[in-house]
């Protein structure tokens, strides 16, 4: 990595047409249509009950091979839209359809028999290494966990073999497989999560600010290991993150998440290069740069994100838009596609475009 992703963000780096092709990377692993995860809060004696809307009508598609960035604010509804994905919440409308060349399912009409199955191909990384680890347990038990529940392994022999081998993968030592989560750094146990995470050969792996609860020099090394992995293991991420410059230099497309709904996406260096909705500039303008010369001053974001249980009519990010107007307080806008694979979903970006209002 040739800067510290809490340094200045890198060029980022997008495969060409031809090698996204080549790998699978215009094949969609899974594919969201309208998805919507609403949760009833309230309801009690004196309080009438309430819909937050964490997930509102979001389709997006995520490439084979591809390593997809999700970025927005917290509240934004990131972690939820990653665990509907993962089928660990209640799904309230829309569809989810998964497909890697083996098999096809539609998540929300999913049996129970065949979810266990999908979960073998699907699975989580977590964002805080300390207490996704149970304390009762060695790191062998840790990763060996899933194949046990899972059924994977028939042996112990089996068993032991597989965690050994993932262990290596994710550059633990052997002796480290007797230890206990609490010997280890903060690092050293996000490697333990990934190698539980990987133990089952999934396809499809969310990682969720995996890196966020770690210092600059270990969030690199982590980054690393999870970008040699994909290459080595065939893996589809979906990786969540509220740190533009770390998604700039790992991820080759970004959708970007506001308030449940998606506002903008396109591959990295499209993104990075020619934001096109507010919402995106004021997170690009945030990032912090470490060379004199590159100082500007951030597009400051009046007012807080509004409450998913009572959103805005219209554009949800109008009330903290200065460039509102009656359209985007009225109209919602859908996601546009402007060429190519950026969509953008704002009703004035063609016209802001030609004003060049950065």
């Amino acid at each position: 990595m040739s800067t510290s992703p809490g340094g200045v963000a890198p060029a980022p780096r997008t495969p060409p047409a031809s090698a996204r092709r080549e790998s699978g990377h215009d094949t969609p692993l899974i594919r969201a249509d309208k998805l919507s995860v609403h949760f009833p809060i309230g309801g009690g004696l004196f309080t009438r009950k309430q819909m937050l809307r964490a997930v509102d009508e979001v389709s997006l598609s995520i490439p084979k091979g591809s390593f997809f960035g999700l970025v927005g604010e917290s509240g934004s509804g990131k972690t939820t839209l990653g665990r509907a994905m993962l089928r660990a919440t209640p799904i309230t409308g829309g569809s989810i359809a998964y497909s890697d060349g083996e098999v096809h399912y539609d998540l929300v009409e999913l049996p129970k028999s065949q979810l266990i199955e999908y979960r073998k191909r699907a699975q989580l990384i977590f964002q805080d290494p300390y207490a996704a680890l149970s304390p009762r347990m060695t790191v062998r038990d840790i990763i060996a966990e899933p194949l046990e529940v899972m059924g994977i392994t028939a042996t112990r022999e089996a068993t032991d073999e597989r965690v050994r081998t993932i262990a290596a993968k994710c550059r633990l030592n052997l002796e480290h497989l007797r230890r206990f989560p609490h010997a280890f750094s903060g690092g050293q146990r996000q490697r333990i999560s990934i190698a539980r995470a990987l133990v089952s050969s999934p396809r499809f792996v969310v990682a969720d600010e995996s890196v966020a609860a770690l210092d600059v020099s270990i969030q690199a090394d982590i980054l690393n290991l999870l970008k040699a992995l994909q290459n080595e293991l065939q893996l589809t991420y979906l990786f969540i993150s509220h740190d533009l410059s770390v998604v700039a230099h790992i991820c080759d497309h970004v959708a970007v998440m506001y308030l449940g709904r998606l506002v903008e996406t396109a591959p990295t260096r499209e993104l990075f290069r020619a934001p096109r909705h507010p919402y995106t500039k004021a997170l690009l303008s945030a990032i912090p740069s470490l060379d004199p010369d590159q100082r500007g001053t951030a597009q400051k974001l009046e007012g807080e994100i509004p409450s998913p249980t009572n959103p805005p009519s219209g554009c949800k990010f109008h009330t903290r838009c200065p460039y509102a107007i009656d359209v985007c307080r009225n109209t919602e806008p859908e996601l546009d596609h402007m060429g190519t694979e950026h969509e953008v979903a704002c009703h004035r970006w063609q016209e802001l475009a030609l004003h060049d209002y950065d």
